[in-house]
Parts: structure tokens; sequence; C-alpha cells
């Protein structure tokens, strides 16, 4: 989530009062947009975040974030760049396009989250800007591990390679809204803490969209039974981080939502790439 949202005083109310006009679709897409990525989003006023509407809007944020590298990906690839070539540059614009929230929050979450040695430290080390060993390893290997499985799918079917990974990326990043929902904030200056704890009816009105978009965008590259297993894996991969999460921190953080995304997107890859 973008560090420059602004925080709420205490005893304010964590949804934010906005006039009818704007809300809606249209100003739920914009503010998921906002808060997920760097794309342009005009100039309407600022809203600040809303985790109800980002929820049941982000499906469709999550597509106008991934389907720029996607194409990039399936063109570099139809062109005659060398698969893993083409993969490194779609990686390269997905980190441009989110502005690099999934790989600085897996950072910052490794580097707290098993650098510290109680709840406060923990808290403290992922506020910290500067990276550790622990979040500099796991940064690399997202970044090594989106780059090789879409270059080995891209080699044998481009078009494949960037519908799963969109796919993917939407189901990620909707999945990882899970820990808003089972989790409170952990600390009360935080984005997560801003934005406010997630109602389950409309993580589900999210869910089931990311589901839909899965299903039409990697069905005709995969089968059901990839799809399952992909998400069968990403549940598990949710359920994990979600009990990890209550036990070293005790509640959820922006940090920890983003890297959740990037942690849900790799398993999806690896549920689907065996089928391909």
């Amino acid at each position: 989530m973008n560090v420059d949202e602004p925080t709420l005083e205490a005893g304010e109310p964590s949804s934010p009062r906005v006039a009818a006009d704007d809300m809606g679709l249209q100003a739920d897409f914009i503010m998921a947009l906002r808060f997920f990525s760097r794309l342009p989003t005009g100039n309407a006023p600022h809203q600040a975040p809303n985790l109800g509407r980002i929820a049941m809007a982000l499906p469709l944020a999550s597509v106008a974030i991934g389907i720029g590298p996607a194409l990039l990906l399936i063109g570099g690839a139809l062109i005659g760049l060398p698969s893993y070539f083409a993969a490194a540059l779609a990686v390269a614009a997905m980190v441009i396009v989110s502005g690099a929230m999934a790989e600085d929050a897996l950072a910052d979450a490794a580097d707290g989250l098993f650098g510290g040695h109680s709840i406060e430290r923990r808290l403290e080390i992922m506020k910290d800007s500067r990276h550790g060993t622990y979040g500099v390893a796991a940064l690399c290997l997202f970044i090594l591990l989106r780059v090789t499985a879409l270059g080995a799918v891209a080699a044998i079917n481009p078009l494949a390679a960037g519908a799963i990974w969109l796919a993917a990326s939407i189901v990620g990043r909707s999945g990882a809204l899970w820990v808003a929902v089972a989790l409170p904030p952990a600390r009360r200056d935080g984005a997560a803490a801003t934005a406010g704890q997630l109602p389950a009816r409309n993580f589900a009105v999210g869910a089931v969209f990311a589901l839909l978009l899965l299903f039409l965008l990697a069905g005709p590259a995969t089968s059901i039974v990839a799809l399952l297993a992909a998400l069968l894996l990403a549940v598990a991969v949710m359920a994990g981080w979600t009990a990890l999460c209550r036990r070293l921190v005790g509640g959820q953080t922006g940090d920890l939502i983003g890297a959740l995304g990037a942690l849900a997107e790799i398993a999806m890859l690896v549920g689907l790439l065996p089928f391909v």
C-alpha cells in the first residue's frame, strides 16, 4: 500500500463518510488503483482508503495493474525475444506499475517477522525502510521465481504465460486481503489501520469476482484440475500466513497484506505451471 496515505487520529471512525456521488464502482476502482499502484487516476478528489470498498473493486483494478506487464510478456516472446528476457522485462514493468508495493512489503515482512524477538521489535523492524538479510533474500527469491516461472511458460506458449500471470496476480492481490478480515490491525498508525478492518461480506464479493476472472483467463490455458490445485495451494498459503501473523505480531499491517499478495501469486503459479 502507498505509504503516504493519511492516518486517522484516535477516536475517528475507520471508515470515512463521503458524499453519495463519491461512492460507486468507479470511485472504488480509483481508490483501489491509488492504494495498490502508481497508475494515473485523474484529478478526482482523494479519499481516505476504505478496505471494504477497495476489496470489491480490487479484481478489476488488478486487471488494470497487470494487463500492461502481461501484454509486454506476450509481445516480447512473440517478436522473438528470449523468453526469460521477456519475462524479466515484464516483471520490471510490474514493479514500476505497482510501485514495488509487493516487493517492498515482502522484504519488510520477512525482516520483521524473522528478525525480531518480540511483537514490538518485529513491528519496529517492519516500519524501518531499510532492508536486512531476510528481506533481501525474500525479495530476490520472489523476483527469481516470478521470472523463471513466466519465462518457462512463455517459451512454450506466450499467450498462456500472460493469461496465467494476470490471473495469478488478481487472485493473489484479492486473496491477500483475507488477513484484514481475520486479524485486527497490529498498530494504529499504519496504512492498514487507516483503511480499517475488512468486513467478510465485502471480501467475499471481491473474492468471487477474482475467481471468475481466474477461470476466464487461466482456464483456457490449463484445466479445472489445475485451477483447483492452484486455489488449494493459495488457500493453504493464506491460512498459514494468517496463523503466522497472529502468532508473531498479533494482527496485520499493510506490509503483511502486501507480502501475502506476493506469496499467494507464487502459490498460484506453482499450482498452475505443472498443467500448462
